[in-house]
């Protein structure tokens, strides 16, 4: 198995904060998101950036990675785990491959654990209600959106000749319309089998939302940053902005400021309540460098201009 070096796929540094980590995650997402991008790896190159992005934005799976990182960085293909180490995310019993869309490196290291909602799992053929199993399932905003279905692979632990062995098992899950991050979904009769096949154990699905490269989630609705130049949100403007499905024309009213929210409506996640819509938040850019040119004409704006932002100080 070769090892993952999260800092290197997101180009951050291992010193680099949340936001650092938050800003360089939406600038590869956005590169590689498969709609978007037209590259012949998109997919796989969105997956992994999303894969580091999991780690790296999660405080204890980042200090559990760096451990790791520390340990076997230098192993190469040949990485394995030390010794007894144990992620704090889970027990060590019957380890399910939680993450479909991640690689087996995550998943050998932070891949959730089977949990028993019945009694231990050290049971014998005596024990008749099957063992229910727990994991997590990425989901894109565009399937939360379309309601697409998801093939997953877990395993199940399966009691066999008094040994307990791993078999692997595959669903097409349909993925519900407007599903919330951290939502649990009940497979009933997909967990692991009863005795004489009777009273299987259920399958339990926990959604987690990946981050999109544009969009955060509040609620049903959906939140989107849209630069302007000073000019254009001091005299208004007509701009094509993306949403989940589409692309849609928006009016920028004159004297627009920054942190201003405008509203798209019916553009957001939909669930059985009804549906959200996109906020649009303003944020002004200024241009990373200025001409001669430019210079003299900010300089004539500001003696023209008599606004002070700053008149209520005193």
């Amino acid at each position: 198995m070769k090892f993952k070096d999260y800092y290197k796929i997101l180009d951050v540094d291992e010193t680099a904060d949340l936001k650092e980590v938050k800003k360089a995650y939406r600038k590869l997402a956005l590169k590689f998101h498969p709609d978007t991008s037209t590259a012949s790896d998109a997919e796989a190159k969105f997956k992994e950036v999303a894969e580091a992005y999991e780690v790296l934005k999660d405080a204890t799976k980042r200090a559990e990675y760096d451990d790791l990182r520390r340990y076997g960085a230098s192993s190469g293909d040949g990485f394995n785990a030390p010794p007894g180490w144990q992620s704090s995310t889970g027990s060590n019993q019957y380890r399910q491959q939680g993450h479909g869309d991640f690689s087996d490196f995550f998943n050998s290291v932070f891949g959730d654990r089977a949990r028993s909602s019945e009694r231990s799992p050290d049971y014998g053929p005596d024990l008749f209600k099957g063992q229910d199993l727990e994991m997590e399932l990425p989901v894109f905003l565009e399937e939360a959106v379309a309601g697409k279905s998801k093939s997953i692979d877990y395993h199940v632990p399966v009691y066999v000749n008094n040994q307990v062995k791993q078999v692997k098992k595959s669903l097409n899950v349909k993925v519900p319309l407007g599903v919330t991050d951290g939502e649990r979904i009940r497979l009933k009769g997909q967990g692991a089998p009863g005795s004489e096949n009777k009273l299987n154990g259920d399958l339990y699905l926990i959604i987690r939302l990946v981050p999109h490269p544009l969009f955060d989630v509040e609620g049903i609705n959906l939140i989107l940053t849209l630069p302007l130049t000073p000019w254009e949100a001091a005299l208004g403007t007509k701009l094509e902005i993306p949403t989940l499905n589409s692309k849609v024309k928006l009016n920028i009213p004159a004297n627009s400021r920054a942190g201003q929210k405008l509203r798209v409506k019916g553009k957001g996640l939909k669930n059985k309540t009804g549906q959200g819509d996109l906020l649009v938040v303003i944020k002004i850019d200024i241009p990373p460098s200025t001409t001669s040119e430019t210079k003299r004409l900010w300089a004539e704006l500001a003696e023209t201009e008599k606004f002070n932002p700053r008149s209520d100080w005193s």
